[in-house]
């Protein structure tokens, strides 16, 4: 356990992963569960060691609003200001494919703060590294066409997802692009008709180029 954390994080001193294997506790989460819930009150904060996490907003409608992912090394900060500040979730959380975490106690990642450098430079670059994912996302959103917005979309599944195949219908597209289906059909039809991306059988696509220069 100790040699794998060293691994996935090697900035962290040999005390700070052997406080991380006494206290943290793993968690295996299957596809498709659920991580946080809004309005819910964390006990600890997560780290993921494998798999992938999508974090999102949901409206009252049911309509999701993607925010960004979660890889391995990687720790959500807004969990972790919601940990230290007891307050209630505003996000949802689900893993993505079959998903390992560290659930690390709330007591103890507020310790470390203080105790150890190199965990507090990590809490520090995860703020940062969300924010400047979370201004991409709200750029896109703000700024840009649906027809940009797809190809953003579509280029960050491939590079997350480390494949050019993908496994997404056009349904689950438009409700992370807050968009209709038709909308983004039409659209990702003329992607097949350019010669950008292949639509497969069982709702797959394959990535030919995105380069749209």
């Amino acid at each position: 356990m100790e040699e794998f954390i060293h691994q996935l994080f090697p900035e962290f001193e040999s005390d700070l992963v052997k406080d991380i294997t006494e206290h943290a506790q793993i968690k295996e989460i299957r596809a498709g569960e659920q991580l946080m819930k809004t309005g819910q009150y964390f006990r600890s904060t997560m780290l993921v060691i494998k798999g992938l996490v999508k974090v999102y907003r949901e409206d009252e409608e049911g309509n999701e609003y993607f925010i960004y992912y979660l890889q391995p090394g990687q720790a959500c900060a807004l969990s972790m200001i919601c940990a230290i500040r007891q307050q209630a979730s505003q996000l949802m959380g689900k893993a993505v494919t079959d998903t390992t975490i560290l659930a690390i106690p709330l007591e103890y990642m507020d310790k470390w703060i203080t105790k150890y450098k190199s965990w507090y430079y990590y809490v520090l670059g995860s703020y940062r590294s969300r924010f400047e994912d979370l201004l991409s996302t709200i750029d896109h959103i703000a700024f840009r066409n649906m027809d940009e917005r797809l190809l953003f979309y579509l280029k960050r599944q491939q590079r997350t997802l480390n494949t050019n195949i993908l496994a997404i219908s056009n349904t689950e597209i438009a409700q992370e692009l807050n968009s209709s289906r038709e909308v983004i059909s039409r659209l990702m039809k003329k992607l097949a008709e350019n010669g950008n991306i292949r639509l497969l059988k069982g709702q797959q696509i394959e990535i030919v180029s995105l380069d749209m220069d």
